[in-house]
C-alpha cells in the first residue's frame, strides 16, 4: 500500500470514529468469542499497525472469509492480512439479505432497563405490557409520521427521550412540552395536531438530554429501542411496528 493511498484510508478511517463519537479503544470482552480467535486477534493487531490512529473495539472473523472489525458503532472489512480494507455494505448474495445492517443491528442493542427514563416521559395505553423508547425532535417530520402510526397500537408504554438536535426552536418546544403539567398528552398535541404548547419556564435537562443521544449514538430521529434491546433508525410503519413489540416479547 503506497503512502497516499495509506494517509486517505487513515482519514477515513478517522473519519468514521469521529462520527462514530469513539475517543479510545475498548479491549474485547471477556465473553466475546473474538477475545480467544488468534487469527482475529492476529489481524487486529495487522490492523492497529497500518491504521495506529484508529481505535478498535473487536476484530471478528466471519463465514464468509472476510474478518469484520468494529470501530465503536460501525464496522468495516479486512482479509486476513490486512492488505485491503471495506468501507461499506455487505449483500449475501444467496439469500439477498443486507449482512451489514443485521450485524451493525446485533452491535448496537442495548438494555432497555439502563436507559436513563428521569430524561424521558411516559404515556401508558391499555395495560402498557409492551414497551418502547423513542428519541424524538418536536420538529422532526419522520417523528410525526412514526406518531401517526403509533396512534393504533393499544397495550404499549411509550418513553419519550426529547432530542432537540434540528434547530434553536426545537430546544424551544421541548423547554414549553417539558414544563406542561401533562407532557404525554403536551407532545401528542403537537406532533399529531400542531397544536403549539404554551410557554414554560422549568429548568429542563437538554444538555443531558443531548449527551444521552450522542453517548448511545442516535444519529437522527426518531431512534427507536425496543425492549429486547434492538433499536430502528427512522419512521416505520404500524405493520412493522407491531412485528418487533412482538420480537422483543
Amino acid at each position: 500500500m503506497n503512502r497516499s493511498m495509506k494517509h486517505f484510508l487513515c482519514a477515513a478511517l478517522l473519519a468514521l470514529v469521529s462520527v462514530a463519537g469513539v475517543s479510545h479503544a475498548a479491549p474485547p470482552a471477556a465473553d466475546d468469542p473474538a477475545a480467544s480467535d488468534p487469527r482475529a486477534q492476529a489481524v487486529r493487531k495487522r490492523f492497529a499497525e497500518r491504521f495506529e490512529a484508529t481505535p478498535v473495539t473487536a476484530v471478528r472473523s466471519t463465514p464468509y472469509g472476510l474478518f469484520e472489525v468494529q470501530i465503536g458503532s460501525d464496522i468495516v472489512y479486512t482479509d486476513e492480512k490486512v492488505s485491503f480494507v471495506l468501507d461499506g455494505t455487505l449483500i449475501d448474495a444467496k439469500t439477498r439479505s443486507d449482512v451489514t445492517r443485521e450485524r451493525l443491528e446485533v452491535l448496537s442493542k442495548l438494555p432497555f432497563d439502563q436507559l436513563p427514563f428521569e430524561l424521558s416521559f411516559k404515556q401508558v395505553r391499555g395495560d402498557g405490557s409492551r414497551k418502547i423508547a423513542i428519541f424524538e425532535d418536536p420538529n422532526c417530520g419522520y417523528c410525526k409520521q412514526l406518531r401517526q402510526a403509533l396512534r393504533g397500537i393499544d397495550n404499549l408504554t411509550i418513553y419519550t427521550f426529547p432530542f432537540p438536535i434540528l434547530t434553536a426552536d426545537s430546544t424551544i418546544k421541548v423547554r414549553n412540552i417539558w414544563c406542561a403539567p401533562d407532557r404525554g398528552a403536551a407532545w401528542d398535541a403537537w406532533m399529531l395536531e400542531g397544536k403549539v404548547p404554551p410557554d414554560g419556564t422549568c429548568e429542563v435537562p437538554v444538555d443531558q438530554m443531548l449527551a444521552l443521544g450522542h453517548r448511545l449514538m442516535v444519529r437522527g430521529t426518531p431512534g427507536i429501542f425496543f425492549a429486547d434491546g434492538s433499536r430502528v433508525g427512522g419512521a416505520i410503519p404500524a405493520e412493522e411496528i407491531e412485528k418487533r413489540l412482538k420480537q422483543s416479547m
